[in-house]
């Protein structure tokens, strides 16, 4: 496995950073003016104070000056970012005025199906039950149909992990890494400058959403992220006629792909609408087990880690060797996982010693 990274694609990172660092402040004072605002009116959310949102625009800023300047626009790319700019737009309206759900649903399928028009589509995929044959292939409408369905729920799933200060944005740049690891392997120049500047946006907004969080992306930026991993998906590992082509888009979108469908079988179960929000995220759970957002968001970093480098060594080792280091880096990850919540535990219940201490000597 032979990555060289050219002068480019750092320079690519670079420009889309530095844009959106600098521009980040100017986000949250427009947000600030234009009522913007994050304010804490449930249990879902892990603030308290009311956090202007919007932090997308920045992060959306970064990325397409970079994107315009130096990569050439060429048709599917026209396309992407046509349906970028719609969710967006759609995105920034949500965070001022908190659109209906069933509305975003439906301008998401638009964007999606824009873009696919331009040719971004999935056309084939290897089966992973090769006893019927190497590969699928899908016929017109079916492919489109499936693009679309794909795009969509990669852009909300995104969206459903943005709960936790830095977590949406870091688990992206990982996610946005491994893809651009696997652009250079496949010697895909475009994908892997595509991937560079989202990489880029992601690392300029994350010192301003770590915890403690002074502006949030809100639904501008989680889902202008989600589209922009979906489709880099489609133009990238998709394509491949190996096995891995099937498995790497799972693995490197793998935590909000199975967040996602975590709570689409959950709100079933309980006989909820798909859409609705709920506190039963990962993430939460995590939060409701003991953990800190700290320590919380770096588990799942850690996870998105493992699933994208494994996804990597798939790209240039062959699957085998991929599945091998999951395999060997998984009991490590919930090792050490175990390790800080008995930790937590036991610092919490000697801190519960010591007020029932301090009560008695009152």
């Amino acid at each position: 496995m032979q990555i060289n990274i050219d002068n480019s694609i750092l320079f690519i990172l670079a420009v889309s950073f530095l844009m959106t660092f600098m521009s980040t402040p100017i986000a949250k004072m427009i947000a600030a003016k234009i009522g913007a605002i994050d304010i804490p009116k449930d249990g879902r959310r892990m603030h308290k104070d009311p956090i202007p949102r919007m932090g997308g625009l920045a992060m959306f800023y970064g990325f397409i000056i970079s994107v315009i300047v130096f990569i050439p626009l060429e048709r599917q790319l026209i396309g992407m970012l046509l349906g970028a700019v719609i969710v967006v737009t759609l995105g920034i309206f949500d965070d001022c005025k908190s659109l209906d759900a069933k509305f975003k649903f439906i301008i998401q399928i638009i964007a999606a199906a824009i873009t696919v028009s331009f040719g971004l589509s999935i056309k084939f995929f290897t089966n992973p039950f090769p006893i019927f044959g190497e590969i699928i292939e899908i016929s017109s409408p079916y492919t489109e149909i499936i693009s679309v369905i794909w795009i969509v729920g990669i852009t909300n799933a995104v969206n459903f992990i943005d709960g936790l200060d830095g977590l949406a944005a870091g688990v992206s740049s990982i996610a946005s890494l491994s893809i651009l690891f696997i652009a250079l392997i496949m010697n895909n120049m475009e994908l892997a400058m595509l991937s560079a500047a989202l990489v880029g946006c992601c690392v300029g907004f994350l010192p301003f959403n770590t915890n403690p969080a002074k502006i949030f992306m809100g639904d501008t930026g989680a889902t202008f992220l989600g589209f922009m991993l979906a489709t880099m998906s489609i133009q990238g590992a998709f394509k491949g006629y190996a096995l891995i082509s099937f498995v790497i888009p799972f693995l490197v979108l793998g935590l909000p792909i199975f967040d996602t469908a975590f709570a689409i079988i959950r709100r079933i179960i309980h006989h909820q609408p798909i859409m609705t929000a709920d506190r039963g995220h990962l993430h939460h759970r995590l939060i409701d087990m003991g953990f800190n957002q700290k320590q919380t968001v770096s588990i799942l970093y850690s996870a998105t880690s493992i699933l994208g480098l494994s996804a990597v060594v798939m790209a240039g080792r062959g699957p085998v060797k991929g599945l091998i280091l999951l395999a060997s880096v998984i009991p490590v990850l919930i090792t050490s996982v175990c390790f800080t919540l008995e930790r937590n535990h036991k610092k919490e219940d000697a801190n519960n010693e010591e007020s029932k201490g301090e009560d008695n000597n009152e």
